[in-house]
């Protein structure tokens, strides 16, 4: 599920992030800061309305939603980051290969992305984190036990006289292991991204 709803994310925010940064059109600047608002909301504040809307998604079905729905709230922040990292490469590299042939999605592909990958492993880390860890949306939205994420399962573990202790430190071990594994694959590259949004 968090891969899924981080893959969505990377493939809408890339190149949203990518024409913010190098279009100057009218009420970017209000398009930005509705943007940073919609961090603002959360989950929680929207649990009936998401439940109303996808309460008839049973199943597998029920992971769609929680696809969507984590992509959506988790997409705005990763437009933010890419779009300052977009926004740090002169624009006279892409006139170059503008110049010399490239079509504007070749630019951005072959081009642009390669000079801000730091900072979109640093959107892939906090969106996947984040939607590791979210537990509202899934609890509201994911009925079924068999199918509910770890985050909203552990807390089966501690019942009103039974705390099964030795289940709850297991699966939250379990539960660290993945975001160890992809903090291991791509350390380099997100201490670059951060370092390099911390001096912008």
């Amino acid at each position: 599920m968090s891969f899924g709803a981080t893959l969505l994310v990377l493939l809408v925010a890339t190149p949203a992030a990518y024409y913010v940064a190098r279009f100057r059109f009218p009420g970017r600047m209000i398009f930005l800061f509705l943007v940073l608002i919609t961090q603002m909301l959360q989950p929680t504040v929207l649990a009936i309305g998401l439940y109303q809307e996808f309460s008839s998604w049973q199943g597998y079905m029920s992971w769609v939603a929680l696809i969507l729905v984590n992509g959506a709230f988790n997409l705005a922040f990763a437009v933010w980051i890419m779009q300052a990292f977009f926004a740090s490469v002169p624009k006279e590299v892409d006139e170059a290969a503008l110049i010399d042939g490239a079509g504007r999605l070749q630019t951005m592909f072959k081009i642009s992305l390669p000079l801000v990958w730091p900072g979109i492993v640093t959107a892939i880390v906090f969106v996947f984190v984040n939607t590791w860890n979210e537990y509202a949306a899934a609890f509201v939205l994911v009925q079924d036990n068999s199918l509910q994420p770890l985050t909203v399962a552990m807390p089966r573990f501690l019942g009103m006289y039974i705390r099964d202790w030795q289940y709850l430190f297991t699966t939250a071990v379990v539960a660290i292991v993945p975001v160890i594994i992809l903090f291991a694959m791509i350390e380099k590259r997100l201490i670059g991204g951060l370092t390099a949004g911390a001096v912008k």
